[in-house]
């Protein structure tokens, strides 16, 4: 695999970090953290305009660039490093891996363009109350219409939760029953019988949505009916190492946070970072941060280059993406001392 990370692609970070820097700072996530949409369109517009974010890993049959989940997954760690609350994850990793998966060159072509530019956010909603996101929870039922209706010919009724930006989705990619098995469904935002609710989070930069679908006759089949437990495990695992990379760049902004204050902080005539015990947090968050980094390289490298490895790697990048993020995190709050326990410091 190749893991060196190539001129083009540290250019595509610097890009990508400058333009998060003027977009959406910190400041701007803390406003969109109080509405009720969390998004803000221009920015999200401009994403896929200037920079084509939406669709770095989408052919350029349908409209995307074309690069390697290698380039998205940099991205990715540029959008966590800036706690970025669009949908970038919901539409252009998750529905977009989820229409790449699935056997429907029809929906893909006719679906992915619109993704691709950021004009249409998608999302995947698999989920339910319980949580679980095992394809055996499913419970949302999908059955014929009679007669057919022009929309879709299926009609879902049940629910999905903790659906990633559910709220604001133009498309949802909905995971249903049938009698077939597991099946994926299209529906677009404003289908009648169609509810949907933001649900309070604990984590305020990421929305998450309730779902309810009452006798929804506008679904519309996506691939072969049962082949969705198929589609779902390859979206999940990249899923999973997209979100290993956010996690990644948080970890690396914790770590600098850190130690930029360590710098500047004096007590009892010295900075802090000079005495024994901030030097080795930070060289131990150093150390946790940078074998983060080379596991996120190879799991991206094993998308980029479809091995048989992902499901493994993914659980094991994930797994220790969670570890390392919550370390620098508290770390990060403990070197701020007092202020770092306060509402109003990043």
């Amino acid at each position: 695999m190749k893991l060196a990370i190539a001129t083009e692609q540290r250019e595509l970070g610097d890009s990508v970090r400058r333009f998060l820097a003027d977009r959406a700072p910190l400041s701007r996530v803390r406003e969109l953290m109080e509405t009720p949409d969390g998004i803000d369109r221009a920015v999200w517009q401009q994403a896929g305009a200037q920079l084509g974010l939406q669709g770095i890993a989408i052919p350029e049959r349908y409209g995307g660039a074309g690069f390697s989940f290698a380039e998205q997954a940099i991205v990715l760690e540029e959008l966590g490093a800036a706690l970025y609350g669009g949908p970038y994850l919901a539409s252009a990793v998750l529905a977009a891996t989820a229409l790449l998966s699935a056997s429907d060159e029809v929906a893909r072509g006719k679906l992915l363009p619109g993704i691709a530019s950021g004009q249409t956010v998608a999302t995947l909603a698999v989920a339910e109350d319980d949580g679980s996101w095992d394809p055996a929870a499913v419970r949302l039922t999908a059955s014929r219409a009679v007669p057919v209706t022009p929309g879709g010919g299926w009609i879902l009724d049940g629910h999905k939760s903790f659906v990633l930006d559910g709220h604001a989705a133009d498309l949802i990619l909905v995971v249903a029953a049938t009698g077939s098995g597991l099946s994926l469904f299209g529906v677009r935002a404003g289908a009648p019988g169609l509810n949907r609710r933001v649900l309070p989070t604990l984590d305020q930069t990421r929305k998450l949505a309730r779902l309810e679908f009452r006798s929804v006759s506008a679904a519309r089949l996506i691939g072969a009916p049962g082949e969705a437990g198929v589609v779902l495990a390859r979206a999940l695992d990249v899923a999973a190492i997209a979100l290993a990379a956010e996690q990644l760049g948080g970890a690396q902004r914790a770590l600098d946070m850190a130690v930029g204050y360590a710098k500047t902080r004096h007590q009892f005539g010295r900075p802090i970072g000079s005495f024994q015990a901030i030097k080795h947090r930070c060289a131990d968050l150093l150390l946790e941060v940078s074998s983060l980094r080379s596991a996120v390289r190879y799991a991206a490298a094993a998308v980029a280059e479809d091995s048989a490895e992902i499901p493994v790697v993914a659980a094991l990048t994930k797994a220790y993406a969670s570890d390392v993020y919550f370390h620098a995190a508290a770390e990060n709050i403990q070197i701020h001392g007092g202020i770092g326990f306060t509402w109003e410091h990043d």
